[in-house]
């Protein structure tokens, strides 16, 4: 989709961005490692984390709406994962790494959701089975099981967002210690190994290419805010820039954001920032840019566009 802005229609003012959604969603379905309550507070409302928590419900957990917190009580009754909730999104294949951790055994739908190339699985699936998981197919459904997980080295072909959260969650009850090789680097990445850290996991080393994952008994309870949504925060500076803008975006972790910071002052914007915030803003005519996206720490792909200005 083409975009087109007038040149006289100019950002100004001040925004707050909201928590991560690609944080938000992984540590849902963490929250599936423990009987105990966990509450996450700022919790955005969208479609994605509706689905991600009608999920958990189905499978046996009692969800509470507190205004912007979501709070998980009890005990899963159910290693089945809704099919129809499984391929409305992809985010839902996350469940599976929890599941067969605590219970033995899921049985859970090909993932659907978005499509950017193949998405294939067989990285989670590897690591599964690095772990110790018996893997099997039938009618569309993948079926995982276990007599118990125990830790082992898992390298990774790709540094994959989903297949590094996954595993990690399942290593995180798994007997004995885990490592995760060309782990993803990305900072949502680190927000759940945060997370599982304030359940009483041990985790260490993420945000770099190797984890490590201490398998413990039991997870407890937590109360938890995640991180702010990068993505949401490149858009906005992108919009102050792309119209000639003045804009102050709040609640945002500049360390997570250089890769757009880095190509906006390259373009001939001016960025100023804080320990929370960022301001971005363009007086004179902005300069073509060449922009290659690439993983965490690069340009990321969901703020790559293109922008067709009019010449003051």
């Amino acid at each position: 989709m083409d975009l087109y802005i007038n040149d006289k229609a100019c950002l100004i003012g001040e925004v707050s961005a909201s928590s991560s959604k690609n944080a938000i969603l992984p540590i849902l379905a963490a929250s599936l490692l423990t009987e105990e309550d966990i509450q996450i507070n700022k919790v955005p409302n969208i479609k994605d984390v509706k689905i991600i928590t009608e999920l958990i419900y189905h499978l046996g957990i009692e969800v509470e709406n507190n205004g912007d917190s979501l709070v998980f009580k009890g005990e899963v009754q159910e290693v089945n994962p809704n099919y129809d909730l499984v391929r409305q999104i992809r985010a839902s294949f996350l469940v599976m790494g929890p599941l067969l951790t605590r219970y033995g055994k899921v049985q859970i739908a090909l993932p659907g959701g978005c499509a950017i190339g193949t998405r294939p699985i067989d990285l989670h699936l590897k690591g599964f089975t690095a772990l110790g998981a018996n893997i099997s197919f039938s009618s569309g459904n993948v079926i995982a099981t276990s007599s118990g997980l125990r830790g082992n080295h898992v390298y990774l072909d790709f540094p994959s967002v989903g297949a590094t959260e996954n595993i990690m969650m399942a290593a995180a009850l798994a007997e004995g210690n885990s490592y995760i090789e060309n782990a993803a680097l990305e900072p949502e990445v680190v927000d759940l190994a945060n997370f599982i850290n304030s359940m009483g996991g041990k985790v260490s080393g993420a945000g770099s290419n190797v984890i490590k994952i201490e398998g413990v008994k039991h997870l407890r309870q937590s109360d938890y805010t995640a991180i702010t949504d990068r993505i949401e925060a490149g858009t906005y500076m992108v919009a102050a820039a792309a119209t000639g803008g003045n804009v102050v975006i709040n609640n945002v972790i500049p360390e997570h954001l250089k890769a757009i910071t880095a190509k906006l002052l390259e373009s001939g914007a001016e960025v100023e920032e804080g320990n929370d915030w960022i301001r971005v803003k363009r007086d004179y005519n902005i300069k073509p840019l060449y922009i290659k996206t690439l993983p965490y720490p690069g340009f990321p792909t969901d703020c790559n566009c293109q922008v067709k200005m009019n010449k003051k």
